[in-house]
């Protein structure tokens, strides 16, 4: 699966926040189809990133949301301004 493909695009809400700022983690809306190994392709390929960890839950209005912890060298806050959360 193509990493652009996986990715759909990042959330910037409150909580989302929080957890870039205080746990080092990037939260997407991914493809439906995507499993854990796709997802932590797409963003080591995509943002040029280590990852430690990705968590993967179905929200309730049909879309599947990613939680993906950075390695403690990376920094999330650099990353998610490079794709303009910042």
């Amino acid at each position: 699966m193509d990493p652009r493909e996986v990715i759909l695009y990042p959330l910037m809400g409150e909580k989302a926040t929080n957890l870039r700022e205080k746990e080092n983690k990037l939260t997407f809306i991914v493809n439906k189809k995507a499993t854990k190994k796709d997802v932590k392709e797409a963003v080591e390929k995509l943002y040029d990133v280590k990852v430690e960890k990705v968590n993967i839950l179905n929200t309730v209005d049909g879309k599947k949301k990613a939680y993906v912890k950075l390695a403690p060298e990376y920094n999330a806050d650099e990353i998610a301004s490079k794709f303009g959360v910042l």
